[in-house]
């Protein structure tokens, strides 16, 4: 039987690595390759921090030794340059050179876009924090294997201040809700990607632990009136991972299936995973 496997593309710099596992005990890619083996359990990931100058790739592995790509969320702005968001974008680059599957969120949407073309900027409605309200599916979306099985309107794990100002030629709209883009996909090369500006690798222990590392900075652009508040906040949503079905805190927070079943909060990944990689894995043998 063949192993499919997988490159986890970790976007955050070591900075941000290490105060995620002081809060939440893992940093983005090993918390993206948990919910990765959680949905296929007999996937083999690598990961590789892809924001460091010393990033490599396993010994004997070439991104076309793998079945697909993914690549998580970051605390950098694609705007702001520099060493660690050109890198980045070089490796995208990379991946569609290869022509292997490519999944990305958030930051990885971001990096994937400017890659192939495309414009990222701030959003000029300001950060997105918490849960993506009223996501609506397009058309195209709607009939898009990524989104089969997820309602046509839902809510979704997120935490951003950037926005898709223009998609890659060829582009094509999936989702959207009030702070704009939240889905595409697109070919670039050889290469085909799909992504999301929201984070359904996410669970309510990662946005409480992001509210927590941001902290202050929400507080100051107005998401929390304080820091009691936004302490509240992060207990709330760890009450809500201890005890999912608690209806009190899901009716406060209008959470609403699509982010209430971990099936369907997680369906993006898992659909990629079936569209698209275990096709390719299968070719191997």
């Amino acid at each position: 039987m063949t192993v499919p496997r997988i490159l986890v593309l970790d976007g955050n710099v070591a900075e941000i690595r290490a105060r995620l596992r002081a809060i939440l005990g893992y940093d983005t890619g090993t918390g993206y390759a948990r919910v990765l083996r959680r949905i296929e359990p007999s996937l083999h990931i690598d990961i590789v921090t892809a924001a460091d100058g010393d990033a490599k790739l396993p010994a004997g592995a070439g991104l076309d030794s793998y079945d697909g790509v993914t690549m998580t969320g970051s605390a950098l702005n694609i705007y702001h340059g520099g060493a660690a968001v050109a890198r980045q974008i070089e490796m995208a680059k990379a991946v569609f050179a290869a022509g292997v599957p490519f999944f990305g969120s958030c930051w990885g949407l971001q990096v994937a876009v400017t890659a192939a073309g495309g414009e990222v900027r701030a959003n000029p409605l300001g950060r997105e924090f918490g849960f993506a309200r009223r996501i609506q599916l397009s058309e195209a979306g709607r009939e898009h294997l990524m989104f089969e099985g997820k309602p046509p309107v839902f809510e979704a794990p997120t935490v951003h201040r950037d926005e898709i100002a223009s998609l890659p030629p060829g582009a094509v709209v999936l989702a959207v809700n009030d702070f704009g883009l939240q889905a595409a996909s697109f070919t670039q090369g050889r290469g085909s990607f799909w992504g999301v500006q929201y984070h359904p690798e996410y669970d309510y222990n990662d946005i409480a632990g992001t509210a927590e590392r941001y902290g202050e900075t929400l507080v100051t652009e107005g998401m929390f009136r304080d820091a009691a508040a936004l302490g509240a906040f992060a207990t709330e949503l760890r009450h809500l991972h201890a005890n999912p079905s608690d209806a009190p805190l899901l009716w406060k927070h209008g959470l609403g299936p699509g982010i209430r079943t971990e099936m369907l909060r997680l369906l993006e990944i898992r659909n990629w995973l079936k569209a698209a990689v275990l096709p390719r894995a299968m070719q191997r043998v």
